[in-house]
C-alpha cells in the first residue's frame, strides 16, 4: 500500500471536490500535510476494497456517495481514531 501526493489529480473533474482518493493499493492525497483523519478514512477504503473488491466500488453506482454505507464506515473510523 502506498500513499501518493498528487495535486494534479484533484484538478480533474471526478476528484475536484475531494482531498483524498483510494484504490485497492494506493491512496492519493491532494496535499502532503493531509490530516490524520483523512488518511484513516482512506485506509478504511483500502481495507474495504481489498475485502470487497467489486462490491465496494460498484456500490457507489447504486447508492451514490452521500448515502454509501462504505463512506459512513470510513467517516466513523476517522472519528473513532481522532486524538
Amino acid at each position: 500500500m502506498r500513499i501518493v501526493v498528487a495535486p494534479w489529480l484533484f484538478r480533474l473533474r471526478p476528484w475536484r471536490g475531494f482531498d483524498g482518493f483510494a484504490t485497492h493499493f494506493v491512496i492519493f492525497l491532494r496535499r502532503g500535510d493531509a490530516p490524520e483523519g483523512l488518511v484513516t478514512h482512506e485506509l478504511c477504503h483500502v481495507w474495504q476494497m481489498q475485502h470487497r473488491p467489486f462490491r465496494m466500488p460498484l456500490s457507489y453506482l447504486h447508492t451514490g456517495y452521500r448515502r454509501s454505507a462504505y463512506e459512513r464506515q470510513a467517516r466513523e473510523a476517522a472519528r473513532r481514531t481522532a486524538g
